[in-house]
């Protein structure tokens, strides 16, 4: 699949991608990529972005092919059964563990945990760091072998953010342009 023939939604983790931050500069350089805007980016609550996430698939006038971070990974898993059928893949990288039981503590009831284990629906490649402090690589692999997704270890990369090095980041518009390239649309 071509990504001139998809529409691409950024999906951001708490705080928002930065303009250093690879998913926003990957979205200024992409022409059919957009950001999923959340109301709330620094307390982030599982009804409220899964919800936000299906309304812009559901506008999506294409396929989509989701690209997430940290808790956005978390958005797509929770969000996977409203957005099967549209959504043609997800590139989800440096998924955050919000089954952690400080992020309780500093959120309140957020709704992230526990984490879906059931099949997502539709192909993807999750890609974990093996010094992320977010979320444990073999967590992350677990996720992904019950999601029924591709996994990838992109070895010592942090957390994928701009502190870490991955501001423009083209080992991983490599790897999502590989990603692609194995995409259908999906079945109407």
């Amino acid at each position: 699949m071509k990504i001139k023939d998809s529409e691409i939604l950024i999906v951001p983790g708490l705080g928002n991608a930065s303009p250093f931050h690879w998913q926003s500069r990957w979205a200024d350089k992409m022409s059919t990529a957009r950001r999923v805007e959340q109301d709330n980016w620094d307390r982030p609550e599982r009804d409220a972005w899964t919800a936000r996430l299906t309304e812009e698939v559901q506008r999506a006038a294409k396929p989509v092919i989701l690209v997430a971070h940290s808790v956005g990974v978390l958005t797509v898993a929770h969000a996977a059964p409203q957005l099967v059928g549209k959504v043609a893949g997800a590139f989800l990288v440096g998924a955050s563990d919000w089954e952690r039981p400080e992020l309780k503590d500093k959120f309140g009831d957020h709704g992230f945990d526990p984490v879906p284990r059931d099949p997502l629906g539709f192909p993807a490649l999750v890609l974990a760091s093996s010094n992320d402090p977010t979320c444990d690589l073999d967590k992350a692999e677990g996720w992904a072998r019950d999601w029924g997704v591709r996994f990838g270890n992109a070895g010592e990369a942090g957390h994928f953010e701009a502190e870490s090095g991955h501001g423009p980041w083209p080992e991983g518009l490599m790897a999502f342009a590989k990603f692609t390239q194995s995409l259908q649309p999906p079945a109407a």
